[in-house]
């Protein structure tokens, strides 16, 4: 089989159900998003490379490639694919890893900026494109394309997850997290 197919030649692409739409929709931004933000936890995982929290950011993943299937869909057929969607069990489960990774990190006591070891500079970068992709999710609510509410929450939950896994990294590089320090 072939990579290319030349159906999107004319600026459009299928979704899951046969529906056609351009390129630019915001439907396809959205799950186009998650696609970016899937590459970059997988350039986080090669430089953490077996230890904390590669194992888990394999899981988040999955999960993302789930939500973009999802999304990928015409609407009001995302129950008729043959996976398991992003449910409220998932968003608790970031929840459990958020509460085990802040018992890795100090107290804030100031904001901190982007930065240490190159996995925590990446995990911000992945926490970023990751509040994107749910405001391009909370932006299609407006719309027919609305995602399931457990897709908005879950992205909500990741992107704290990630903020708290870049401290994480940072701490158990023995890396102090960069202080944002405010002009005077």
């Amino acid at each position: 089989m072939k990579i290319y197919t030349k159906t999107g030649d004319n600026g459009t692409t299928g979704l899951f159900g046969g529906t056609r739409v351009s390129k630019a929709d915001a439907r396809v931004d959205a799950y186009g998003t998650l696609d970016e933000l899937n590459a970059h936890l997988g350039a986080v995982c090669t430089n953490l490379a077996g230890t904390f929290p590669a194992a888990l950011l394999t899981q988040v993943q999955s999960a993302l490639f789930v939500v973009g299937a999802e999304l990928a869909c015409t609407p009001g057929k995302e129950h008729s694919m043959k996976m398991q969607l992003v449910s409220a069990e998932d968003a608790i489960q970031l929840e459990s890893w958020i509460d085990e990774a802040e018992e890795l990190v100090k107290p804030l006591r100031s904001f901190v900026l982007p930065g240490g070891i190159a996995a925590s500079a990446q995990l911000h970068i992945a926490r970023t494109v990751c509040r994107r992709a749910e405001r391009l999710c909370v932006a299609l609510a407006d719309s027919d394309a609305a995602p399931r509410s457990e897709v908005v929450v879950y992205l909500n939950r990741l992107s704290d997850l990630l903020f708290v896994w870049a401290r994480a990294v940072n701490a158990n590089a023995g890396v102090q997290d960069v202080p944002w320090i405010p002009r005077a």
